[in-house]
Order: C-alpha cells, then sequence, then structure tokens
C-alpha cells in the first residue's frame, strides 16, 4: 500500500506540477518567453542558492558541498562546450534545426535530477509516515510549479516548439516516479547519495541562469529594460521564497 500511495504522489509531484506549468506558460505567457527570462534567472538562483543548497548543508559540510558545487558548474561547462561542438557539426546537416540552445539541453538534465530527488524524498515521507508523504508532496507540487513555469520559458527561448518543451518537460517530470520507485527499495543504500545529485542539481541551475540567460538580458540595454529584469528577477526570486516560508 506504501509503494502505491509513493507512486501517486510521485505521478502527482512529479507530472501534475508540469501539466499545471503548461497550462500557464504555453497559453498567453508564450508569448512573453522572451521577457519572462528574467522570472526564470530569479527563480532558478533561488532554487539552487535558497532552497537545494541550504538542504545540502544540512548533511555535508560545506567545504565538500562547495566542492560538489564546483565541481558541477564545471562538469555542465564541459557538457555545454560539447553540445556547442555537436551543434556545429550538426549544421552541416540539412535536416538540422539550427535554433536550439545548448542552456535547454542542460535545463533537462538539471532538472531531471531534480526531480528524481523529489521522488526519492516523497518515497522517505511516506516510509515514514502516510500524512507526512501527503504534505510532502504537497509542497512538490507547489513548489515546482513556478520552477517549471520557468523551465518551460527557457526551453521556449532556447527555440523549442511548445509541443517538444511540454514531452520534455514531462519526460523530467517523470524522474520523481523513478526516483519514488528506487527510493522505496533502495533508500537506506541512496540516502548519502541524495546531497551529491542535489549540488549537480543546483549547479546546472546556477550554470545555466549566468552563462545562457543573464548575456541573453544583457543584449536589451534600455533602461525600462533594466528596470524590467530585475522587477522579474526579483519576483522568481520571491515566488520561490514564499513557497519555502509556506511549506
Amino acid at each position: 500500500m506504501t509503494l502505491s500511495y509513493i507512486l501517486l504522489a510521485t505521478l502527482a509531484g512529479g507530472l501534475v506540477s508540469v501539466l499545471l506549468a503548461a497550462l500557464a506558460s504555453l497559453t498567453a505567457l508564450s508569448r512573453l518567453a522572451s521577457v519572462l527570462v528574467s522570472f526564470s534567472v530569479g527563480s532558478m538562483l533561488a532554487v539552487a542558492l535558497l532552497d537545494i543548497v541550504p538542504e545540502v548543508s544540512e548533511t555535508l559540510d560545506p567545504h565538500r558541498a562547495g566542492m560538489w558545487l564546483l565541481a558541477g558548474l564545471f562538469v555542465f561547462f564541459a557538457l555545454e562546450k560539447f553540445t556547442l561542438w555537436r551543434h556545429d557539426h550538426d549544421e552541416l546537416d540539412p535536416g538540422h534545426d539550427p535554433h536550439h540552445h545548448p542552456a535547454g539541453v542542460m535545463l533537462m538534465v538539471g532538472d531531471t535530477l531534480h526531480n528524481f530527488v523529489d521522488g526519492v524524498m516523497i518515497a522517505a515521507a511516506f516510509l515514514q509516515s502516510p500524512a507526512l508523504g501527503v504534505t510532502t508532496a504537497a509542497a512538490v507540487i507547489l513548489h515546482e510549479v513556478p520552477q517549471e513555469v520557468g523551465d518551460f520559458m527557457v526551453l521556449l527561448h532556447s527555440g523549442y516548439t511548445r509541443r517538444r518543451a511540454l514531452l520534455l518537460n514531462l519526460f523530467s517530470g517523470f524522474a520523481a516516479v523513478v526516483g519514488g520507485v528506487l527510493g522505496y527499495f533502495a533508500l537506506d543504500g541512496m540516502r548519502d547519495a541524495v546531497p551529491y545529485v542535489l549540488c549537480l542539481s543546483a549547479a546546472s541551475f546556477i550554470y545555466i541562469a549566468m552563462a545562457d540567460l543573464v548575456p541573453e538580458l544583457h543584449k536589451h540595454r534600455k533602461t525600462q529594460d533594466l528596470v524590467l529584469q530585475l522587477g522579474l528577477a526579483a519576483l522568481g526570486v520571491l515566488a520561490i521564497v514564499a513557497l519555502m516560508h509556506e511549506h
């Protein structure tokens, strides 16, 4: 019965949040994708620095957490370099779509890791008590929706179609189900690895925000652009902070 609860909760936490975000992102908000990149920057940095890093610091000493975060940044730098090399090679193929930005690929890697860990956490909560599992799953859904909105904005900005963005986010969301099932059967063995996976997830969000999205924002140099970008970035931070405070 516990496994059934975990499956239902991770399906809700991993997939329902994606569908709720899609309902917003793929309608009116999609026309504002380039503007809402600023919101994505704020929300992704907030998730990484105000949520994931403090959580990791509860189990890893700061030096080790910092080393893994730094290693993650180098990993995603290398991943982007590889993606750019592949992009240059594929441009020789007439059937290749040249408009996909590497940030979309890296985002999916980091978000999939994050969703996987969410599934493990939901499993751990249900193994503790059904009530704790329900509240944890609810918190995951409320926490993920604004982040998934940001993910859609990044994917649309990176050149993906609405349909492709939805499918990629659903695939990433399904990682929560995988994490929940594996967490149920092997939680004791996986628990020690969770902080390191979270470090890589945080590194992906920081790298994408600062190395890929912020340079895009700098292309718009008018005073009103600065005000709008700072305002939306702050709104992204506040949305995550509000959910953290609430749950």
